[in-house]
């Protein structure tokens, strides 16, 4: 069973009375309740506790970590995002939500600012998927649409995705790249756009089924590590 950590700064429920009714269980609680219905064993951490929650025995058994953060990246302790860094160069899979695009394991990953324009304006957002045979889309249609999002345009200071799964066009005319693929060392990384706190977006069927996916798709490959430094020739090598 593929062990998943829904990481949450978890400082908004706390600070806004409408944050608190939409995610009565925090952010990482409502994420983990349906990864734990689609049959995996998923944990949640955040900021507060203890080195984060994030403790050497969580890193090590987590397969697939879930990144929410917003108003707190600066809090991160750098050695934790170090160990979480190496974690996922080693195999681990990461999955990075909205605002998380800010967070300093994204940007250490990414090596660029990773800046972008915001606007706040209940504006309809069209996800369109633009890698169909993709198994991160599997099981959704064209488009996902959301009523309600916070608008995030381009240009977003990340480098050219490995795969790019979604294009968000937003009522405001801007659009985004959404849905984001990369490879760092042996792990996997998925940057995932919507999931503003003031909107319901992750109780939305076709966001989760996205998560769900991409949980799947990051989990690390049953493999031994690439060893590295200095090797012995495989075969004879004559003398000069």
């Amino acid at each position: 069973m593929l062990k998943v950590t829904v990481w949450n700064e978890n400082r908004h429920e706390h600070h806004n009375p409408a944050v608190r009714e939409i995610y009565p269980e925090g952010i990482h609680g409502a994420i983990a309740s349906f990864l734990k219905q689609a049959g995996f064993e998923a944990g949640t951490a955040t900021l507060d506790e203890p080195e984060h929650g994030l403790t050497d025995d969580v890193l090590s058994n987590t397969d697939v970590l879930i990144w929410w953060g917003h108003l707190a990246h600066g809090e991160v302790q750098d050695d934790i995002v170090r160990k979480v860094q190496q974690r996922v160069l080693s195999g681990m899979g990461l999955i990075v939500l909205h605002s998380g695009h800010f967070s300093k394991i994204f940007k250490a990953l990414m090596g660029t600012s990773c800046e972008l324009k915001w606007r706040e304006a209940d504006e309809r957002e069209r996800l369109w998927v633009v890698a169909p045979s993709h198994p991160i889309v599997e099981g959704i249609g064209e488009y996902i649409e959301l009523e309600q999002e916070e608008m995030y345009g381009e240009h977003f200071d990340i480098p050219a995705p490995d795969e790019l799964i979604f294009t968000s066009w937003f009522e405001g005319g801007e659009v985004f790249r959404s849905g984001c693929t990369y490879t760092r060392g042996s792990g996997k990384v998925f940057y995932f756009r919507p999931g503003h706190e003031t909107y319901p977006t992750y109780h939305n069927e076709q966001i989760q089924r996205v998560i769900i996916n991409a949980v799947r798709w990051a989990a690390p490959v049953d493999r031994e590590r690439p060893i590295y430094g200095n090797a012995k020739p495989l075969e004879h090598i004559s003398a000069k």
